[in-house]
């Protein structure tokens, strides 16, 4: 019997009736991409259908293209999953000498490819259907492709639809950049690491970047495999299988896999039949061996792909002006007067080189009233980030679909039984091993919790505006790619996140309600904020800043300069085959860039208290958080 048939078996009576009590939403949304799924060749027995779509939504949360958009993005992340196995097989083979051995000649390119290979391949999901590049796509900077989940559920649909995550997709430009997370005693805050709330360390591979890369094929709300050995499972019929032991040399074929492999494989993460069994499939201790170093080496390899100029450029009209500024080169790219204005801003009055470091030097102090850094242009690549964390006070988002995940689904699982009594505490969370995060690999970071709390990575300023090539703007009329900015999606405009850190504190602009439910009179994000989600640590260099519009607007244009392939083309930037938005701003009055995508705000429902099982863990949280 087929495991999926013996989950159905074991699977909780909730799940069965939840699945006959599906909304209208779901009948459409499932009708049409499970016949299409089935089209793309799903895993399973040919007569066996694909298990019912998890749908605990309400209305409106999930978007109704969203089945045309998954198969959209599926065509292009096997676009470019067949150029890299075609970049690989015309790549002359590396040399094997040295001691200590090297792949001479090609070497590093081949590893740089294995991990596009690798980045891009959906057999690396229960269902054959999500890669990493599903969420992560090069025309955005390598993060959310999908405009209308941009716009509505946050967070990204996984392997088995429609479980998703609870975070926006993070870029992958530049992560390759931070260093081995660690605790600065002098600053006395934490520094580096991966992901949002830092939990992807580097402790033990010395890449943060590569410790990330081995988590969402594990992570039960994004590719959902239930054992990290289903990697080298699939890898073992991956067509790109002889590049990749021609650069580990991982005994692939040698592991003995159970009967039942594929049948685990195929089961995603979290079902009720595994328990809390992390590793379902049974190998000895030489096979989990060797597939721990597969899975190390699939973050290794992605690693490289990511920190490369495939992916990490330093290509874009900024880099070309620095490169004249600071004498390294003769001729290049000037600033109009407008993001020139904003750069001054940058790293002046608006106080942003504070922490997304420009590579100059920050003095006089950049929180004087108008002051400007006037010193020399530091001897690096500024990468625009101080490589920190921060909680930057942004309020509850409603519209995240993980706050509605409280229902079991068909494989007994439920993300998250706490529903609007959750809060994203970040790397608070993480330093206490809490919920919805990874555990910590320190205990003496512990102590630091309550001090951590609301903080979130500081993110490289670098292609934050980066859009496929016919959507030339992330801001409205358009036409316009959405984005969503910060770790909850609230922010959907370059100018709301200017005029966010711009505006934040000054007192009548900010209302005590939560998003939703700024008073008759007042537009949020323009001139109501609502109450932070977390008030603890928030950081006050920023919230009362004093731009003017036209000042906010010409950051807006000098963050635009941050976006690469500007000085040559960026890789796979024109695999975009979507439509752009567009809007009409004489019929519709959300269009523009500061009130963007609030026709499609909801009200925030009454908030139960924080659940004990996040805010009431030691260290607690000081003050409590509500």
């Amino acid at each position: 019997m087929k495991r999926r048939k013996l989950v159905a078996l074991s699977a909780v009576f909730v799940a069965a009736v939840a699945a006959l009590l599906i909304s209208s939403q779901t009948v459409l949304v499932s009708a049409h991409n499970g016949a299409a799924l089935a089209q793309q060749g799903q895993k399973g027995d040919p007569e066996e259908p694909p298990p019912p779509f998890y749908n605990p939504y309400p209305f409106g949360i999930l978007p109704p293209d969203l089945p045309q958009e998954i198969e959209r993005v599926l065509r292009e992340v096997d676009f470019i999953e067949s150029e890299a196995l075609a970049q690989l097989r015309a790549l002359p083979p590396p040399t094997l000498t040295n001691q200590p051995p090297l792949l001479a000649h090609t070497g590093q390119r081949l590893n740089v490819l294995v991990g596009k290979a690798l980045n891009f391949d959906r057999n690396i999901s229960p269902f054959n259907d999500r890669a990493c590049g599903f969420c992560h796509m090069p025309y955005v900077g390598f993060s959310g492709p999908i405009p209308s989940v941009n716009l509505t559920m946050v967070a990204y649909p996984g392997s088995y639809n429609f479980r998703a995550g609870k975070r926006t997709a993070q870029r992958y430009t530049y992560s390759p950049s931070f260093p081995v997370l660690n605790f600065n005693d002098t600053q006395q805050a934490f520094f580096d690491g991966n992901f949002w709330d830092s939990r992807a360390t580097g402790y033990l591979l010395g890449s943060p970047d590569a410790n990330q890369a081995q988590g969402p094929p594990v992570d039960t709300q994004e590719h959902a495999l239930p054992d990290t050995a289903c990697i080298a499972f699939r890898l073992q019929s991956a067509v790109y299988k002889s590049f990749f032991i021609e650069l580990w040399g991982d005994d692939l074929d040698a592991i003995k896999f159970p009967h039942n492999t594929e049948e685990i494989c195929e089961t995603p993460g979290g079902a009720s039949i595994f328990g809390t069994d992390t590793m379902p499939i049974k190998l000895s201790p030489v096979d989990r061996a060797i597939a721990n170093h597969v899975f190390d080496h699939w973050g290794q390899s992605i690693n490289q792909y990511e920190g490369s100029p495939d992916v990490s450029a330093f290509s874009s009209k900024f880099d070309s002006y620095l490169a004249v500024q600071s004498g390294a080169a003769t001729s290049g790219y000037m600033l109009t007067a407008d993001e020139l204005a904003g750069y001054n801003l940058f790293r002046g009055k608006a106080n942003c080189n504070s922490c997304h470091l420009d590579g100059r030097s920050t003095a006089p102090s950049p929180t004087a009233p108008h002051s400007q850094d006037t010193g020399a242009a530091a001897d690096t690549r500024p990468v625009f980030t101080c490589f920190g964390s921060a909680n930057l006070g942004l309020p509850l988002n409603p519209r995240d679909a993980f706050y509605y995940q409280t229902t079991p689904d068909f494989f007994g699982f439920t993300a998250n039984p706490y529903g609007f009594g959750y809060r994203d505490l970040g790397l608070g969370t993480f330093l206490r091993s809490g919920f919805g995060s990874w555990a910590s690999p320190n205990d003496d970071w512990t102590q630091f919790a309550p001090t951590s709390d609301g903080k979130m990575q500081t993110s490289s300023a670098r292609n934050v505006a980066m859009t496929p090539p016919q959507c030339p703007t992330t801001e409205a009329p358009g036409p316009y790619f959405q984005k969503e900015f910060f770790h909850n999606g609230y922010i959907k405009s370059l100018k709301q996140l200017v005029h966010f850190y711009n505006t934040r504190d000054v007192a009548s602009f900010h209302y005590n309600v939560t998003s939703g439910h700024c008073p008759a009179g007042t537009v949020e994000k323009v001139n109501c904020w609502p109450n932070p989600e977390v008030t603890n640590n928030m950081d006050m260099t920023v919230g009362k800043l004093g731009l003017t519009d036209t000042e906010e607007n010409q950051i807006v244009a000098f963050l635009q300069t941050l976006t690469d392939g500007f000085t040559r083309p960026y890789p796979n930037i024109n695999t975009f085959t979507g439509i752009c938005m567009t809007c009409n701003p004489a019929t519709d009055p959300n269009c523009s860039p500061s009130r963007q995508g609030n026709g499609s705000l909801i009200p925030t429902p009454p908030l139960p208290p924080c659940a004990s099982v996040i805010c009431g863990v030691a260290p607690f949280p000081s003050p409590p958080i509500p």
